[in-house]
């Protein structure tokens, strides 16, 4: 697993480390005794402080989905419901097609963003309606 980091979303970067966790848990990225990389590998990748990646871990270790084993790492323990696997492989796949046109039209990455955002809160938004 590789971590990556959006400064500009707002959210604390150590949730998103406990963010991008969970969706590879409900994607299948990562399963029940896989090795997450260690606090050094992704202090040296991201360039954030040792404690940010600590308290990410800590964090999945008190929901159970992670455990630390002295020296060797920190390894996936837990699950999280996932839908079925071959609707998100279809999905992925209209959606990066959708990615692709959208570039292609010369859209940037936070404005394809944006249209993303406003249409799951529209969709939300109609299903309480």
């Amino acid at each position: 697993m590789e971590f990556h980091l959006n400064p500009s979303s707002g959210v604390a970067t150590y949730q998103q480390l406990v963010q991008q966790v969970h969706q590879a848990l409900q994607l299948g990225l990562l399963e029940p005794g896989d090795q997450l990389p260690t606090a050094q590998q992704v202090v040296a990748s991201l360039a954030i402080n040792p404690n940010t990646v600590l308290k990410a871990y800590r964090d999945l270790e008190r929901e159970g989905l992670v455990r630390p084993r002295p020296g060797m790492g920190t390894f996936v323990v837990g699950r999280l419901p996932r839908t079925d696997p071959a609707a998100q492989t279809r999905f992925r796949k209209s959606m990066s097609a959708w990615l692709r046109s959208a570039r292609a039209a010369g859209l940037s990455a936070e404005e394809i963003e944006a249209i993303y955002r406003t249409a799951l809160r529209d969709c939300s938004q109609e299903e309480i309606a």
